[in-house]
Parts: C-alpha cells; sequence; structure tokens
C-alpha cells in the first residue's frame, strides 16, 4: 500500500479526493533530491523552515521514508553552532545562498522531528535526532531578549562563525520558535534528557507574545503577525477565538484566501492554509474546511499550488509552484481529518507548557 492510500484523512470533499491527495504528494517528492532535500521547487532555494514543513506533509501523507530523508539532510547538514544556513541553492550543503542564521528557522525542526516521531513511533530516530534537536534550541536560545523575545537572526561573521545577535524580534517567528520550543521539550521529557532552562524560557518567550506586542517589530501589515499567536500555541481559548475575529475582515478575502499583507490585493496559498490550521487549533473546523475549499483555485494541473493570486489583475504571482505551498495545504487537511500526529503538534494540548512568570 503506498504511503498516499493510507492518508484516508487526507480526502475531504471540496479539498482533495483520493487522486488529488496521491497527486499531490507525488508532487512534493518529486521535489525532493536524492540526498532528501526539499527546495521550494527544484532550480530554487531551500530553507530550513519550509524543508521542514514539506517534509511534515509527508509524514501526514505516510511518505515516513521520505521525510526520514528529509530530517537526516538536515542531521548531516547542521552547522557546528548548531544552527543551518537560511538558504541553500536547490537544497545543495555546498552552496549556500544566504550565510544568515535565522532562528525561526533553526527552531523548526524540532516540531517537524517530534510530528515524525509521533507519526511513526520510532524511538531510534528521536534518539538519533536528539542532539540536532538540543544543539538547534541552544543556539536560538542565544538569542533570547530580556524581555522574552527571540532575536530573529545571526549574521556570519568574517571568520564564518555565527555573529552578533540581530536583537530586534519578529512576532511570527518568535511564536514559531514558542512552537519549536514546547516540540524539543517534549522530545527532552520523552528521552529522559532534562533541559531545566528551556522550561523558564518558553514561559518568558509566552509572556512576551501574549502581553507585550511592543517588544516586536511592527509588522501588523502582514497577516502571520495576526494568525501565528494562535498557529504558535501561546495564545488559546478565548482569546484565540477573539483574536481571529478582530483580524478576519481586513486579511480574510472570501471565496479567495488569505492576503498575505493587508493592504495588497494578494492571497497567498501558503497563509491560507496556515490559518485554516489556526482555525482548527482554536476549535473551528468547518470555517477551517471552508478555507482550504477554497484554494482549489491555486491548485495546478500537476497537483501542485501556486503561491499565490492578485485578485485585482486576475494573475498568478508569482508563477512559482511551491512545496511548502503544497505541504501546508496537506497538513491543514490532516489536522482537521484527525490525523494524530498532525492533531498532537499543532492542538498543543499534550505539549510542555512553560511557566508565566510573574513580571509585567
Amino acid at each position: 500500500m503506498t504511503g498516499s492510500a493510507r492518508a484516508e484523512h487526507l480526502v475531504r470533499p471540496g479539498v482533495l479526493s483520493a487522486a488529488e491527495v496521491g497527486q499531490t504528494v507525488a508532487g512534493i517528492a518529486a521535489v525532493q533530491r536524492p540526498d532528501g532535500a526539499i527546495p521550494w521547487f527544484r532550480g530554487h532555494h531551500l530553507d530550513p523552515w519550509d524543508h521542514t514543513e514539506a517534509a511534515m506533509a509527508l509524514d501526514a501523507a505516510g511518505e515516513h521514508g521520505r521525510a526520514e530523508a528529509a530530517y537526516e539532510w538536515l542531521r548531516r547538514h547542521q552547522l557546528a553552532d548548531g544552527s543551518w544556513y537560511a538558504a541553500y541553492a536547490d537544497g545543495d550543503a555546498a552552496r549556500p545562498t544566504d550565510r544568515g542564521r535565522e532562528t525561526n528557522f533553526c527552531a523548526y525542526p524540532a516540531v517537524g522531528v517530534w510530528h515524525h516521531y509521533l507519526a511513526t513511533g520510532d524511538e531510534a530516530f528521536l534518539r538519533r535526532m536528539w542532539p540536532v534537536v538540543r544543539a538547534a534550541v541552544e543556539f536560538v536560545l542565544e538569542t533570547q531578549q530580556p524581555g522574552g523575545e527571540i532575536g530573529w537572526k545571526r549574521e556570519e561573521s568574517a571568520a564564518g562563525a555565527a555573529g552578533p545577535v540581530l536583537t530586534d524580534a519578529l512576532l511570527t517567528g518568535s511564536c514559531s520558535v514558542h512552537h519549536a520550543l514546547r516540540c524539543a521539550l517534549a522530545a527532552a521529557e520523552r528521552l529522559g534528557e532534562p533541559r531545566p532552562g528551556w522550561a523558564p524560557a518558553l514561559g518568558r518567550l509566552a509572556h512576551a507574545i501574549r502581553r507585550h506586542p511592543g517588544r516586536f517589530l511592527d509588522k501588523d501589515r502582514f497577516s502571520m503577525d495576526w494568525y501565528y499567536p494562535v498557529l504558535g500555541g501561546a495564545v488559546t481559548g478565548a482569546a484565540a477565538v477573539e483574536r481571529i475575529e478582530r483580524g478576519w475582515e481586513r486579511f480574510v478575502v472570501p471565496g479567495l484566501g488569505v492576503r498575505c499583507v493587508g493592504d495588497r490585493p494578494w492571497v497567498t496559498g501558503g497563509e491560507s492554509a496556515e490559518l485554516a490550521l489556526a482555525l482548527w487549533a482554536a476549535g473551528d473546523g468547518e470555517r477551517a474546511l471552508e478555507l482550504l475549499r477554497w484554494l482549489k483555485h491555486l491548485r495546478a494541473a500537476d497537483g501542485m499550488y501556486w503561491t499565490g493570486y492578485v485578485f485585482e489583475d486576475d494573475a498568478i504571482w508569482p508563477a512559482e509552484l511551491t512545496s511548502w505551498t503544497a505541504g501546508s495545504l496537506l497538513l491543514a487537511v490532516a489536522a482537521v481529518g484527525g490525523d494524530e500526529a498532525t492533531t498532537a503538534v499543532f492542538g498543543g494540548a499534550g505539549l510542555p507548557a512553560g511557566p508565566d512568570p510573574d513580571c509585567c
């Protein structure tokens, strides 16, 4: 039985038929290099975050061998300080095209590793990847600021090592790091590898996200800053519902999807699928499914998805079929469909939460 045939939870009327699931999974697999790397598309670059997102989608579709190969690529090419470069030409580790080390890129593999473990039950894999997760998290936490937020990047020094921390913090990036820290802590607990400093760091980060938006750069125009506190698990319950409702009319274009930027006539598949995941996490699975149905207009003949659509011009832009856009849609459908690993990772019910500090 093929991996796609094991993915009944990905079949949803109006979103994906069984044949369409198989086609999309095959499309992501076709992008993957023989060494496990998953670039945006062949001939374009790989970044560690989107590589991980595509690997998670492969796991959600039952393609565990391909997903494991993607994580092995990360293990083999992790830098000595625990980071990865921000971009590699077509996934070729010998050809980095951006030598910065972005903190949310470096943290996110922890989410994928935990997701793969939950999907397969493979504890040997988790133990093999634990040093990778540990080193990446330690690298990221070195950039945490006194207010709890995460500095967004370290450039490379002239000597080839990581340089000074760029202390400006991005809300979306810090929310993604929050999610990754919870998954890393879950892995640490499962393996009996205590990391006593991680939970307090998680608590300080969550506190900053929930109560101190002024500690982050003002990127309010971008829809990701609207929904990522919910998607990353820092804002939950009634507060999550209220946050989603507050930005709905500004960012959502009925029938088409979610604007990437609030004042631009451009909807994007990745942001739309991520909002569907956030809606599901906030308890609104019906509206999540409706949003996913809207994305049919971005589906190409080969089963992949266009990055975006400029609706004022009736134009696909950019003309890219990206592995991570298809991957984010599959993950959102997997959550709505009840896939156990995906719901555990994005629902967050079983993930550790850090203590909320008393400071204000």
